[in-house]
């Protein structure tokens, strides 16, 4: 029997309503999210036109500031410290990739912790290893939600997170391990993958790369959460079309649930985002 598909919309939906709750319970102002973009890139341009269609849906005011491919780190530094003392800016996030010359890290390091709403300052990251996601990484956030969602008895179950990156693999591995998850993270030193992913009752995957995990990976009756975006061309009409890192075709064969690109972990992801700016706001307006 196919794999049941765990579909991000619905959970987006729902929290999307319970924000529209808080929100109103904050009043006037508005939240505020200021965006950084330098360069031209398509991804990052994308990115944040979706942001703005989100953060207006819920009434969250949004602003895009963007700079030269040239700008200098002082620059980009110096307007974070300016967004930083401003009293009607509740969120910051710095669209990626930077320019080689400004460091992503130092940039990160300079948004106040509470107005990370990208939850990728150290003491946020941090933070997830107590197992707090008031502003933890949204992609987390949201395979997190979504694992929950699924039902899966998470304590005591045999999890593998494939990659380790800061904003996905740690963090959400971190997450899991906080509700007794027995969590193994897979990266691109791991020997034997398929050994580690076969055993895996809850299997996440967030590496970037199309094609990376078979239907022979995966243990029968497994949840895959498929987190990789990657565009490809079908070889038969010529087209991109988005796919994730695990082969769908043979994975919904032989998982009991599983996650579909597009459409299960990308719609929670920016409502992460706004989750994060609500919370931001709750934190700010209470101190």
């Amino acid at each position: 029997m196919p794999a049941e598909l765990l579909e991000g919309g619905p959970l987006a939906e729902r929290i999307k309503a319970d924000l529209q709750v808080r929100l109103a319970a904050l009043g006037a102002p508005a939240p505020k999210l200021v965006a950084l973009m330098a360069g031209e890139n398509p991804g990052a341009a994308a990115y944040s036109k979706q942001q703005a269609r989100a953060c207006e849906e819920l009434g969250i005011l949004y602003e895009l500031l963007t700079f030269p491919e040239t700008v200098s780190q002082a620059e980009v530094l110096a307007t974070i410290d300016r967004l930083n003392q401003d009293a009607s800016v509740t969120g910051i996030i710095i669209q990626m990739p930077l320019p080689e010359q400004v460091d992503r890290r130092v940039a990160q390091r300079a948004v106040s912790p509470v107005k990370d709403v990208d939850g990728v300052h150290p003491a946020n990251l941090g933070a997830t290893v107590q197992g707090r996601t008031e502003l933890a990484p949204c992609t987390a956030q949201a395979v997190f939600a979504l694992v929950r969602e699924s039902g899966v008895t998470i304590e005591g179950a045999e999890l593998v997170m494939v990659g380790h990156s800061e904003i996905v693999g740690k963090p959400t591995a971190l997450l899991l391990l906080d509700q007794f998850a027995t969590t193994t993270v897979c990266h691109i030193a791991t020997r034997d993958v398929a050994f580690h992913t076969k055993r895996a009752d809850i299997l996440i995957v967030a590496v970037g790369k199309a094609g990376l995990i078979t239907g022979d990976m995966i243990k029968p009756g497994a949840l895959v959460v498929d987190v990789g975006m990657n565009r490809v061309k079908d070889p038969e009409t010529g087209k991109s079309r988005m796919v994730g890192d695990v082969v769908f075709q043979e994975a919904v064969e032989v998982a009991g649930m599983i996650t579909p690109v597009p459409g299960g972990v990308g719609p929670l992801t920016v409502v992460m985002l706004l989750k994060n700016i609500v919370e931001a706001a709750e934190i700010q307006r209470s101190v």
